[in-house]
Order: structure tokens, then sequence, then C-alpha cells
């Protein structure tokens, strides 16, 4: 029988307060410090906290700092530029801020001459793919962000990893009230849930990854040792081989077996473009033809067991909704650290439980 992992409500403003002002005191910037909480409190808001890409990442921020896998004040330089692409090296700096960074000047080359891509070497993980390929609808872009990561999926075939979880998201405006946002990693499911499934004594499904032997297994206890499995089979495979190609490879970063190898060099690549809808037409006509769009796919017919059709990023646009107006849910473990994480650092913002989470979905 599983057992829910117990949760607690914080307010959302108090909880980036918190976060910005833990990051400075790890030696970020003040503005490096505001663009990273602001990138976990996204990710918090919209995503399940097993997934691992929300505030509990300043503990782990605080480790990377201190053993100096990590440079909070590593610069950023454009190693090459022309009117629609450029070249960045992030200096193993913080991954998040060098996105960030790099997706602003692209959206900056999209509205002089309708497209700008920006590749980003030497850099450490940038969080989720969402948050930087969000950054382009404020400017009235579609945005485009993916990265590699370490080699925790195996190839097709193969039972030892080879390339990385390697998410992607795609962010494109509507009218129907949300911005329509792919954000998937190119593998079934990451550790982050597989943890999130053993703490709570739940199976898995088979399609998630491998034992070290090469089976497929149900256990995530058993799998946590073993290579993770690409959606789709092959094609996931293939998505995760072809983005090593155009952000490790094209860049002259580290690809395939080499991110996070050495813990001096993280050696993570990105690749961020965004693409101007005015270019093209009105932005509200685009958006306008986007929620055509997006009525077409609820106007087919339902599969049995189905109540309603979702296009990508509505869910995480209504989680954003209820956890902004009733409080940020925190898994009770991941509180109690950062409550603690607090009086290490010397904190003033404190962390307030608001109530017990009773929610039955995340």
């Amino acid at each position: 029988m599983s057992t829910p992992i117990k949760m607690t409500n914080v307010d959302r403003e108090q909880l980036r307060g918190f976060v910005t002002e833990g990051f400075a005191a790890l030696g970020l910037t003040d503005e490096d410090a505001g663009i990273f909480a602001n990138a976990l409190i996204f990710s918090e808001l919209r995503f399940h906290p097993g997934q691992g890409q929300g505030v509990a990442r300043l503990r782990r921020y605080h480790e990377r700092i201190g053993n100096g896998e990590v440079n909070p004040r590593a610069g950023w330089s454009i190693l090459k530029e022309g009117p629609a692409l450029a070249l960045v090296d992030a200096h193993n700096g913080i991954g998040t801020v060098a996105a960030a960074k790099a997706m602003s000047l692209a959206i900056k080359k999209a509205k002089e001459g309708g497209i700008g891509t920006v590749i980003v070497r030497n850099s450490t993980h940038y969080g989720s793919s969402a948050v930087h390929a969000c950054q382009a609808l404020d400017h009235g872009c579609v945005g485009i962000a993916y990265t590699n990561a370490g080699p925790e999926m195996a190839p097709w075939g193969g039972r030892e990893g080879a390339t990385g979880t390697n998410p992607w998201s795609i962010a494109a405006p509507s009218d129907k009230g949300f911005p329509v946002v792919l954000d998937i990693a190119l593998t079934t499911a990451g550790k982050g849930m597989m943890k999130w499934h053993e703490r709570e004594g739940r199976k898995m499904p088979l399609d998630w990854a491998l034992t070290p032997d090469g089976e497929e297994t149900d256990d995530p206890s058993a799998a946590m040792a073993g290579a993770l499995l690409g959606i789709g089979g092959h094609k996931g495979y293939g998505l995760a081989f072809m983005t090593e190609a155009t952000t490790g490879v094209l860049s002259g970063g580290g690809f395939g077996l080499t991110p996070y190898s050495n813990p001096d060099k993280l050696d993570v690549s990105h690749y961020f473009q965004a693409i101007d809808i005015s270019w093209f037409m009105d932005p509200d006509d685009y958006a306008k033809r986007m929620g055509e769009f997006v009525d077409m796919c609820k106007s087919r017919a339902l599969r049995p067991g189905f109540d309603e059709i979702l296009v990508p990023g509505e869910q995480e646009a209504r989680r954003t909704a209820a956890k902004s107006a009733g409080g940020v849910p925190i898994d009770d473990v991941v509180l109690a650290d950062m409550i603690e994480l607090g009086r290490e650092l010397g904190l003033k913002t404190q962390l307030d439980a608001l109530r017990p989470y009773t929610g039955t979905t995340l």
C-alpha cells in the first residue's frame, strides 16, 4: 500500500524572497539571484515536485558552489556573433542565469532580423526548459530551448547511459488565457520521479528505466542504479542523440559521456531560439489562430476513460493558478531542509507554513 508524501503550503512571495536571499548568500549578484529564484518559483508552480525542478535546488547549489563545481560569479562571454547567431561561453557558471541571458540575446536578434539563435557551451544545469522558452513570449516571440545533460539515457539496444534526458521546450502564445507550452524530457521519466515513487512505496511503469543488467523493472529502487529509457523507444533516443549534435557537438562543448564527468567543469551545452511572430503576421492574429487550433484539438471525440482533451501547457497553467492562489505545496522533507539551510546561511526571510496540503493532485 502506498503512502502519500506529506506536503505543506507556503506563501508564493515569501518563498520567492527566501530563495532570492538564499542565492545572494551563496555568492550570486543580486540580479542573478533574482533570475535564479524566479526560475525556480516558475518551475515549482508548474511542475510536479518529484520532477526536481523547483526550490529544493537551493540546497543542491549550496553544495555545488561550496565544493567548487559551479562558479556563482563566473561571468558570461560571447565568443562569436553574427546578425542571427551567437556562441556563448558560460565559464562553468550558474546554468539558469546563463540561459536567461542567452535567451535575451536570442530575442534581441529576433526582433532585429526575425530569428535569433544562441548556443551556449561550458555551462551547468539550467533547470526547466520551459523557463527559458517562455521568456520569449513577453517579447512577441515563439521560444525554443533545449539542453544536453549527464548520460542517463541508454541508447536503443544498450543498457548503459550514453546521452542525457535532454529536455526540450517550445512556447507559443494563444488567445485561450494561457500560452501553449511543450516541456518534455526525452526520457519517459527522470530519477526524481523514480525517487518519489520509491518514497511513496509505489511501483513505476515498466518503460521508465532499466536495472544495471538491462532488464525492464517496475521497482524504482532496483532501477536507481540503471539507465533511463527514451520516450517512444528508439525515437526518444534518436531525438536525444540529435540534441547532442546541435548543443555539445556543434558548440565545441561537452557531449555524450562528458557532461558532469568532471566535477571541476560540468560542461553542459544549451540551445536557444526566438522567432519574431510579427515578421510573419500580426501577433494578435497568431494568438487567434493558435486558439482556433486549440479548439480543433479539444473538439475531437474522447477515448474511453478520458473526460477532457488537454493541449501542451494547459495542465501546468492550472497548477500555477491553483498554487498561486492557495499557497505552494512543498514536500515536508524539503521544507524542513530549507528552513535549516536558512539558519545556516543566516537568512532574514522566514518560511511560514500556511496549512497542510490536502489536495489529491499535483
